[in-house]
């Protein structure tokens, strides 16, 4: 006969057994080896890490830099396809043969994996692809503000974020429209000793020979996918069909680095992190964009679901005159004429609502690795 201490440790085994072996509820169409609760788990945790740059051969370092000068003479860099000889004019991003770069420095600003304890190498780049009406580094982007810098020039940029700013990575900044020239800063920094990973920070507008390109020198690519219809597109963004763009090149991005992965301290090293800023009465958006996501790239995608937008740039200003076409119909869908402010359906923040709606349709087509604050006082992994 069992004592009274035994009795109660068989039961305290039952009872761990049976919460072990008792199956959870999974959404539909979600296994549940989907359902892993950790980001720092297996296979999401790598021992160490080597750059990718690094294990490049001297062949394809060189095939890169052919490729990047050929690019340059062609510009074929983005879905606009301009199609101009870089070292003699500009094409739609107003960028030439070199970059003009608005801000070097260790960035605090960023994902906690991603700006970790000493900061984020980031270079902000003047100029971008796209014409967002509500973009919130308007002041860089829209604005040739900075000094030219050579791809050489760039190259040991980095290594003084490395070697004095002791960044955990090379964060590149709306890089779309200076790919070649980022590639063969890249290069030249190998070559001087760079050894963190680089961050392709980039709103997604890219295109294949782009990526192409990029393929075996990026790390970590932050893509922002920011609107899914082509109304809000040509409204918001300026270009035809954007999403058509960001869907093709966000599959590409992940085919080459895979899911985000860290080394035991939290910081990411490679893969894939989507980021989406949440903007007012735009959760229809939302929801076809985290649907896309979990449907066609994977469902173990990072993504930061962004609430921090306000109006700026554009929005809000005095409407202009409309002006009138050939055909009779006004500039811009008759969008910007009369009284009031322009895109006036944006121009406010977001509400917390909209934000967990977003976050509740992301849940609901089983993405689970969110970019969330911590539980505690310590570093947000």
């Amino acid at each position: 006969m069992l004592s009274s201490s035994g009795t109660q440790l068989l039961r305290a085994v039952a009872a761990y057994s049976w919460r072990r072996a008792r199956p959870r509820l999974s959404p539909p169409g979600i296994t549940l080896t989907q359902r892993r609760r950790l980001h720092l788990a297996p296979p999401f945790l790598l021992d160490d890490y080597i750059p990718r740059y690094q294990l490049l051969s001297e062949v394809d370092a060189a095939k890169k830099r052919s490729l990047a000068y050929a690019h340059l003479t062609k510009c074929n860099l983005c879905p606009r396809l301009c199609g101009v000889n870089r070292y003699e004019t500009t094409g739609m991003c107003l960028i030439g043969e070199n970059v003009k770069v608005n801000v070097i420095a260790p960035h605090f600003g960023e994902e906690p994996c991603i700006q970790g304890h000493n900061g984020s190498g980031s270079v902000f780049f003047s100029g971008c692809n796209l014409r967002c009406s509500f973009c919130q580094n308007h002041d860089i982007a829209h604005q040739r503000n900075g000094f030219d810098l050579t791809p050489e020039e760039l190259g040991e940029w980095y290594m003084k974020l490395q070697e004095v700013g002791h960044v955990h990575n090379v964060n590149l900044v709306t890089p779309e429209h200076v790919v070649p020239q980022v590639a063969l800063s890249i290069l030249h920094a190998r070559t001087l000793g760079l050894k963190v990973p680089i961050v392709y920070n980039t709103s997604a507008f890219d295109s294949l020979a782009s990526l192409e390109l990029l393929d075996g020198l990026v790390d970590i690519y932050l893509p922002d996918f920011k609107v899914w219809s082509q109304k809000a597109s040509r409204r918001l963004l300026k270009a035809d069909d954007y999403a058509a763009a960001a869907t093709e090149s966000i599959r590409v991005m992940h085919a080459q680095v895979g899911d985000l992965c860290f080394t035991s301290d939290g910081i990411a090293k490679k893969g894939l992190l989507v980021r989406h800023l949440v903007m007012p009465g735009q959760e229809d958006e939302a929801q076809e964009i985290v649907k896309f996501i979990a449907e066609n790239v994977s469902r173990d995608t990072f993504i930061n679901i962004m609430e921090q937008y306000r109006p700026n740039a554009h929005v809000g200003k005095p409407k202009r005159r409309a002006r009138k076409k050939a055909d009779g119909a006004e500039d811009g869908e008759g969008e910007e004429s009369g009284e009031g402010v322009r895109y006036a359906e944006i121009n406010r923040a977001v509400t917390t609502h909209e934000v967990s709606a977003v976050r509740k349709a992301a849940e609901a087509v089983g993405l689970w690795r969110f970019c969330d604050p911590p539980r505690h006082d310590g570093f947000a992994m």
